[in-house]
């Protein structure tokens, strides 16, 4: 099982959005990730497998994590899909 921080700047509108559409990828596709949610201050201490953000925020993260997937579109499932299963196949 994977793990994933879902994160933005404040941990409130666009992350909550997001975290609600990638739980429903994750179980629709049955993906071996469980997802978190919190601001990006948290990212420091996050110890998991995956970042997933907003793609604006990635220049500024991808230093501080293994992976990182940034999402254009918050309610594009099937972008949050695609970018999930890149992200499993990178992992095995």
């Amino acid at each position: 099982m994977k793990t994933a921080l879902i994160a933005c700047r404040t941990g409130m509108g666009s992350s909550m959005m997001l975290k609600i559409k990638v739980d429903q990828v994750i179980r629709e596709n049955k993906f071996p990730i469980k997802a978190e949610h919190n601001t990006i201050d948290a990212v420091g201490q996050f110890k998991g497998d995956l970042l997933i953000t907003m793609a604006d925020l990635v220049p500024d993260l991808k230093n501080k994590v293994k992976y990182i997937i940034g999402i254009q579109n918050l309610m594009d499932k099937k972008e949050i899909k695609e970018k999930l299963e890149k992200f499993l196949a990178d992992s095995n």
